[in-house]
């Protein structure tokens, strides 16, 4: 059963009980039991396609079709749950603390624009002085300021271009980059690779790991600070603080996507060189990233910035730093959203709902884990409720309905067969209510299916 084992393997993600479910499986095929024909939900694909690679080894599974559907629901049911289902979420900031951030960025901006400033759009071109608009520049210096870094850049590309400048002005090829050993998010693999640095992976949850690495010439250490795995619960700051100690001189990148205005500090403001982001992220204009840190660092990202092309422009600098003004307090509405959501769905108020947990794997989000293999269809369900389809920032100006997705991609490399049985949930802009509905209704359209 080679090809049965690849199937298993490759497609359904078993990991522990492929022996055992081939041994059943055998076991089946030769025993005279035979199954009554039923219509199939879930994992109706996965069965069909099963039982056609066992046609092709010479096994009849018309009259048993129904028994293999049944055996691989159980043993996917037990692979799932061979995974510890338990997150290690990034300390968010209060609401308190949110709303205190939108008025030191408003305080902050009264002191860098009169009354008649505040009310324009902001220039075009390159200035002469600057080599890029002079709007663009003042707004940089408001951002550095409520960021706690020397400087910052605006940059074209989103989280992704802001991540790939700050790589482009701190590394050269050859260079040994220290990384969390874990699915790196994959612009940032494409960026590191074309750079043809050296890429040194180590378990970031231990320290001790990343010691040892450092004897080994490492010249950067890059962090993604927000979750990578569900087992990841490493502190970014600590680890910034505890290497600044052993090497002071090592150059320490962040990517900060999915954090700010969440947790209380960037990476840069605690003593990297440079922190990278979206803030399209953060309501901004779509395309624009942000680059804070050093300013010997930040000057090189301005000077490989050089094209007019590349440039943001004055009006929206403007338009992203407005913008940025009224994400703090959304984020903490969004956080109280998500804190009652889960407690909801852990006192079992909808059905079917194994156990929800709070997690920061890429946005802050609900893992939503289901007793049966129907995270796909529940999903698709709920698009029908109003429920978004898919990620546009995550979380612009563009999302306001709560999004029901596939969890993200690390997280199915890691563990595919989960990508079955849990439902990421953002709530975005939604109340618990709204979201507990929208799931219910969802899961109990699934099941009339069945019926």
């Amino acid at each position: 059963m080679k090809k049965i084992r690849e199937y298993c393997e490759k497609e359904l993600g078993f990991k522990k009980y492929t022996d055992g479910f081939l041994d059943d499986l055998s076991r089946l095929l030769k025993s005279k039991r035979n199954g009554k024909s039923t219509d199939l939900i879930w994992l109706k694909k996965e069965t069909k396609d099963l039982c056609r690679l066992l046609k092709e080894e010479g096994y009849e599974t018309e009259e048993k079709k129904a028994l293999i559907h049944e055996l691989l629901g159980g043993y996917l049911k037990k692979e799932a749950d061979a995974v510890v289902f338990e997150t290690h979420p990034l300390k968010m900031i209060s609401m308190k603390e949110e709303i205190q951030n939108q008025y030191c960025l408003v305080d902050i901006m009264h002191r860098h624009f009169n009354g008649f400033e505040a009310l324009e759009a902001g220039d075009y071109g390159c200035h002469i002085r600057y080599g890029r608009p002079e709007r663009t520049v003042k707004v940089e210096e408001v951002l550095a300021e409520y960021f706690h870094t020397e400087a910052a850049a605006l940059v074209r590309g989103g989280g992704t271009g802001a991540i790939r400048a700050m790589c482009y002005a701190s590394l050269k090829p050859g260079n040994r980059v220290l990384i969390h050993d874990a699915p790196l998010y994959k612009t940032t693999q494409i960026t590191l690779e074309a750079m043809n640095v050296q890429i040194v992976k180590t378990d970031f949850n231990d320290f001790r790991n990343i010691e040892k690495e450092l004897r080994n010439n490492i010249d950067v250490l890059y962090i993604q600070r927000v979750r990578q795995k569900l087992s990841d619960n490493y502190d970014e700051i600590r680890i910034i603080e505890r290497v600044r100690k052993i090497d002071p001189e090592i150059t320490i990148l962040t990517d900060e996507n999915y954090a700010v205005n969440k947790v209380e500090k960037t990476g840069a403001a605690a003593g990297a060189d440079m922190s990278a982001f979206s803030t399209f992220k953060l309501l901004g204009v779509p395309g624009i990233g942000l680059v804070i840190g050093t300013k010997k660092m930040i000057d090189i990202v301005h000077e490989q910035n050089y094209s007019g092309g590349g440039q943001v422009q004055g009006p929206e600098a403007m338009e992203t730093l407005r913008s940025l003004v009224e994400n703090p307090v959304l984020l903490g509405v969004q956080s109280l959203s998500v804190d009652e959501i889960v407690k909801r769905l852990n006192q079992k108020e909808v059905s079917h709902v194994e156990k929800a947990l709070k997690a920061n794997i890429e946005e802050r989000i609900i893992l939503v884990k289901l007793d049966l293999p129907i995270a796909r269809e529940v999903i698709e369900c709920a698009i029908a409720y109003g429920a978004l389809p898919h990620p546009v920032g995550s979380e612009s100006r563009y999302e306001v309905q709560a999004l029901f997705y596939r969890i993200a991609k690390v997280m199915i490399d890691e563990n595919p067969v989960l990508s079955r049985y849990v439902i990421r949930i953002n709530p975005m802009r939604s109340g618990p209510d709204t979201v507990i509905r929208i799931l219910k209704d969802s899961i109990e359209d699934v099941m009339k299916k069945k019926q």
